[in-house]
């Protein structure tokens, strides 16, 4: 459970206990129910973090992009508000870079987004190899959070951040690696595998 969960139940449900005492039992009940919400939403289960020489997912949701660019292939995923919000790193390394952009807040799932919206990419070398992605918030997703900065070490599916409700995440990898996943796939942070080094 992130931490920000647990706050955001709590408020809700003493505005809701306090309603509820003061107006109409019934004035709090939505209070309550979003405060279930906030429980579920902010979840954070561990997963199992594949080995070998491949990058997971940094976060779950559906790929709903995959292109070749000049420095690259860059994959998207879409968050949509039932997926896990936790961000992990593709692989081990050490963060060169945590850059912080400000944007607009366009509908995530829309490739503009990748440019225009507001977000915060993290560049993670280590490995033999660089990744770069990006936390991207979204039309509702107004709060990105980042965990770690510029020169920490993290490990392949270590916790990075989270951006709060819908969201977007796009990874870009070099051509040492191979995409294994399809748009329209469904992925999970950590433990789904989203590209194989091509040399290993």
């Amino acid at each position: 459970m992130v931490p920000t969960g647990l706050i955001y139940a709590f408020v809700l449900a003493v505005i809701g206990y306090i309603l509820g005492i003061f107006t109409n039992p019934w004035a709090a009940l939505p209070f309550y129910v979003l405060a279930a919400f906030c429980l579920w939403f902010f979840r954070d289960p561990d997963r199992a973090i594949p080995q070998g020489p491949v990058a997971v997912s940094p976060a779950d949701g559906k790929v709903v992009l995959i292109k070749s660019l000049p420095e690259g292939m860059r994959v998207s995923i879409f968050l949509n508000i039932f997926d896990v919000h936790v961000n992990r790193s593709p692989i081990a390394g050490k963060l060169i870079a945590v850059d912080y952009t400000k944007g607009k807040f366009l509908v995530a799932s829309k490739e503009s987004a990748s440019f225009e919206n507001e977000r915060n990419t993290f560049t993670v070398e280590g490995e033999g190899t660089r990744i770069t992605f990006s936390q991207i918030a979204g039309l509702i997703a107004r709060r990105i959070v980042s965990y770690k900065k510029q020169g920490d070490y993290v490990t392949r599916g270590e916790r990075v951040g989270l951006i709060k409700f819908g969201s977007r995440v796009d990874v870009l990898f070099g051509p040492e690696w191979e995409i294994a996943v399809r748009e329209g796939q469904h992925v999970a942070a950590g433990s789904s595998v989203l590209a194989r080094r091509k040399d290993a």
